[in-house]
């Protein structure tokens, strides 16, 4: 598999990439950013290949699916016709509120059955494969009988959903459950279909350092270290830089999309 690396299309950079048309990998929009048509988006589908990453789902909601929020994904996705479809491991709604954020999951057997019921009526109402991203934590559940890389294996297997491995949460995560984030690379290869990198936040909390997902900064070299790890044992795959806080110049985000193809290249020069 090529060593493409993409960027998220956001809005301030719409009007450049559109004029300019940069190279780039593939382009990744938020789904729910792009529900109502966009002449300027669908335009760009003749240069680039895109990725939709949905963030509203609620996969891990006991209620279900939202019907009517499903169907509008359903035909973004049918517009655009991505080469990627993903959301998040998580839950954001309950009893028809929803909330503003990408809420944990216990990894028990019961919310394991709900997760994979939800992803197998996404991937009906899609027609087509989606991806599941592993999330960022800052506390772990005592209810948990699972570890998280043991759910997500069991998820694909029972669901026949792909993964998306984002590596800045893998580093987020050990780091603030005091984890060993080599961990997460027992996972069923063959099924990653995408990698995330990102930038992450270093704060203070009465004395301990906790990282935060904030997708605000360059990536760290500790996630561009276990990048390299990640694709060493799994081979490349289609590679996207995250940034959605304190967005930089669009040539910043090309020089980290770059790096990270370089990442996927030098192991596949090796492997050749």
């Amino acid at each position: 598999m090529d060593p493409v690396a993409g960027i998220g299309l956001r809005a301030p950079h719409l009007a450049e990439i559109a004029r300019e048309r940069p190279a780039t990998g593939f382009l990744e929009i938020h789904a729910e950013n792009h529900l109502e048509r966009s002449q300027a988006v669908e335009a760009l589908r003749a240069d680039y290949a895109f990725s939709v990453h949905a963030v509203g789902l609620s996969l891990g909601s006991v209620d279900g699916l939202d019907e009517a929020h499903l169907a509008r994904v359903a035909a973004l996705v049918k517009r655009l016709e991505p080469a990627l479809v993903s959301d998040h491991l998580s839950w954001s709604s309950f009893g028809g509120r929803y909330f503003n954020d990408l809420l944990p999951l216990p990894y028990t057997e019961e919310a394991l059955a709900v997760v994979v019921r939800n992803v197998q009526r996404l991937q009906e109402a899609l027609g087509r494969q989606v991806s599941i991203e592993n999330p960022s934590s800052y506390l772990g559940f005592a209810q948990s009988t699972l570890s998280e890389p043991e759910f997500l294996a069991e998820l694909v297997r029972r669901s026949g959903c792909g993964l998306l491995l984002d590596v800045n949460n893998i580093v987020v995560t050990a780091h603030n459950l005091c984890l060993d984030a080599r961990d997460w690379l027992d996972l069923p290869g063959e099924t990653i279909t995408q990698y995330h990198v990102a930038g992450h936040a270093v704060n203070d909390a009465d004395g301990e350092t906790i990282l935060i997902d904030d997708h605000g900064s360059r990536v760290s070299d500790g996630v561009w270290a276990l990048f390299a790890d990640v694709v060493e044992r799994f081979g490349p795959r289609p590679t996207l830089v995250e940034w959605d806080a304190d967005l930089p110049a669009l040539s910043v985000l090309l020089e980290e999309a770059a790096r990270a193809a370089s990442v996927g290249g030098r192991r596949a020069a090796r492997a050749a």
